[in-house]
């Protein structure tokens, strides 16, 4: 008899811990699920809507109120028409050059505020953390003047000048960068700075050969993020690069909508999805050192 009592109060209660568990995962898991939910839909709701758009062969958006209503490669085929592709490629050449020269920047400023103990150094620091409070898109009237002005020097720096354009890039590209690896690199031991000097290394060869290969997710990270900044810009890129054949994406699909009267938007989502394709493969080979790269700089 005493048996079946306590088998039925062990039931009793582990119903009432699974009665227990379920209300608890209700009231404090549940809604998180939820949220989630809401906030995937708000972020996916426009991709699909402008992949959507990109195969309707309207080439309008004013009508669609159902998507993939109608599918079609009218618009990707459009694309090989018009100067997409060399618009395209200047901007894969823009970034690829800017996000390297911001690393290479990047990465030796960091190294000297890092390891070195020089007069100015703080004010240095105080200085670009000042300066890149402004976005460099407010000194556009200034950039245009200076090419214009070093372009009766050196042409090739001048106005509609990727190069030019390049330069200008780097120059707003320090301060940020800096102070993100900045902090990354004060996390490397000095330890190691000091054996490799004991063993005969040279200053070089420790930052080429020992630094750089123990701040790689903060190289990719920076890497990713000034390609992507400058591969969409478009306020300086509209600026400076006058001719059509120098237009990055941003400035020659600009172009295509900017008339409401012949905006053809299915031809733009069409470049737009296309255009993706480069940051999302980017992203995807260097998502493994975002994370590292992003928290490792900044609990220092």
């Amino acid at each position: 008899m005493s048996a079946v009592i306590t088998e039925t109060v062990m039931e009793r209660n582990e119903a009432m811990r699974t009665r227990s568990r379920r209300r608890r995962w209700i009231t404090e898991v549940s809604w998180k699920y939820l949220l989630a939910i809401v906030i995937v839909g708000y972020a996916v709701f426009p991709l699909v809507y402008v992949l959507s758009a990109s195969l309707a062969s309207s080439g309008t958006l004013t009508g669609s109120t159902e998507l993939f209503r109608s599918i079609s490669s009218a618009n990707y085929k459009a694309l090989n028409t018009t100067m997409f592709w060399t618009w395209a490629g200047n901007s894969l050449v823009i970034g690829t050059v800017t996000a390297i020269g911001s690393v290479l920047m990047g990465a030796a400023a960091a190294y000297a505020f890092s390891r070195y103990r020089f007069y100015g150094r703080r004010g240095s620091l105080t200085g670009l953390l000042v300066i890149q409070m402004f976005p460099q898109m407010l000194a556009f009237i200034s950039i245009f003047l200076l090419l214009i002005a070093l372009g009766n020097v050196i042409p090739a720096l001048g106005l509609d000048s990727k190069l030019g354009l390049v330069a200008v890039y780097l120059g707003g590209a320090l301060g940020t960068n800096t102070f993100l690896m900045y902090g990354f690199f004060n996390s490397v031991p000095r330890e190691l700075d000091e054996a490799a000097k004991i063993d005969g290394a040279t200053h070089a060869q420790i930052y080429w050969g020992i630094i750089l290969r123990l701040v790689t997710p903060i190289l990719a990270v920076v890497g990713l993020l000034s390609f992507i900044s400058t591969f969409g810009e478009f306020i300086l890129a509209r600026v400076i690069l006058t001719s059509e054949d120098n237009w990055t994406l941003a400035v020659g699909m600009y172009g295509w909508v900017s008339d409401q009267l012949s905006a053809n938007w299915g031809l733009f989502a069409a470049g737009a999805v296309i255009a993706a394709l480069p940051v999302l493969i980017l992203f995807l080979f260097t998502q493994k050192y975002i994370v590292g790269g992003l928290t490792s700089g900044s609990v220092k």
